[in-house]
């Protein structure tokens, strides 16, 4: 196909434009990407002056000692356990064992089948008698006690992540 010469000069300007044309972009696109890196610097400077200190402080203030009161009522559970818990439940079973052991033995035995016991009269029960009630009512009371401990242990504190409002500063635009 064959052009005229004023449109091959118009076409050869054309292109001459659109070469400068993306040569200006080129440089807009590297004075942005310039740009882009100083502010993501600026925002690094910023976070480890502004931002850091002030979390560490909120932590410091706010979430440790919440952390450490937890850890002190643990360690205030675990001493009640060891300390009043444990060793009742292994007399206990010190009682017992040691119950089995005179069941087990032979003068207990003999004695035992020395005496004439009468024959008990069977009542016959028509239901759960009130100590059975009673105990429900003592079981279930225990069992919300303990629910309700560790419901507090481990209930999320709203007030635990609120940050102090800090005065707003007036600042002023110049033109």
């Amino acid at each position: 196909m064959s052009l005229s010469r004023k449109r091959r000069k118009e076409l050869t300007k054309l292109r001459k434009s659109a070469d400068e044309l993306w040569n200006h972009q080129q440089e807009v696109l590297d004075r942005a990407n310039v740009l882009a890196r100083e502010a993501a610097h600026q925002a690094g400077v910023l976070t480890r002056e502004e931002v850091v200190p002030r979390v560490r402080e909120s932590y410091d203030q706010v979430v440790r000692p919440k952390v450490q009161a937890t850890q002190d009522l643990a360690d205030g559970v675990r001493n009640q356990v060891v300390t009043k818990v444990l060793p009742g439940i292994g007399s206990a079973i010190g009682t017992v064992m040691s119950v089995g052991d005179v069941a087990r033995d032979a003068r207990v035995r003999a004695a035992l089948s020395r005496l004439h016991f009468q024959q008990p009269v069977v009542i016959e029960k028509k239901g759960p008698g009130a100590g059975a009630y009673i105990a429900l009512g003592v079981a279930l009371a225990a069992a919300a006690g303990v629910a309700y401990a560790v419901w507090q242990t481990f209930r999320a504190d709203d007030e635990l992540w609120v940050a102090d409002d800090e005065p707003k500063t007036a600042t002023s635009v110049e033109s």
